[in-house]
């Protein structure tokens, strides 16, 4: 059996730990930070609640025994929106109004949010997506300064021959169309 000095041991650790510290890729630093939504701008998102069929006459309505169906279809022609607290609607509910218009309210509301939220991402996301392809066409477009086979004409002479007829990159002249020219250059 092979027996390792403790110092050649102690080399090895010292080795193993330097090699394991420079594999780290510190990506934390370079994290893109998360694009939150102030409380402020929340607030402009949100849908606003316009009651034009008020809920004192959503209660008269039901008093007099109208249909929940058609108290339904009256808040959807109004274009009326509630925000209601749970409260509110517990007393709603005692003042007679019928569970299904309830449950109408709170489920349009709630669509009304989701909507909104869902606009807003897609606003956002649009609004990057633009970045991104404003930013790749910039590269693009710095690429044939700097790649040298991208900077030169696709017709004419060009130092690197590589054109029409199935050349390769070389050095010397090359005369041709540029049919062969680099993927992305143009």
């Amino acid at each position: 059996m092979i027996e390792v000095s403790q110092r050649a041991y102690l080399a090895l650790v010292i080795t193993l730990l330097v090699a394991s510290g420079c594999a780290t890729t510190g990506d934390s630093a370079n994290a893109p930070a998360i694009d939150r939504v102030s409380a402020e701008e929340l607030e402009k998102i949100m849908p606003q609640a316009h009651p034009v069929l008020s809920l004192d006459e959503i209660v008269v309505l039901s008093k007099q025994g109208v249909a929940p169906e058609q108290i339904i279809q009256k808040i959807k022609d109004s274009d009326s929106a509630y925000d209601l607290t749970p409260s509110q609607s517990v007393e709603l509910s005692k003042r007679g109004v019928d569970g299904k218009v309830l449950d109408y309210i709170h489920t349009s509301r709630e669509l009304a949010l989701r909507n909104k939220l869902a606009e807003e991402i897609n606003k956002r996301e649009q609004a990057k997506r633009a970045e991104v392809d404003k930013l790749k066409q910039q590269m693009l477009n710095n690429q044939r300064y700097y790649d040298p086979f991208c900077r030169y004409p696709r017709f004419g002479m060009t130092p690197f021959a590589f054109g029409a007829y199935g050349s390769r990159y070389r050095p010397g002249f090359g005369m041709g169309a540029g049919y062969l020219s680099p993927w992305g250059c143009w």
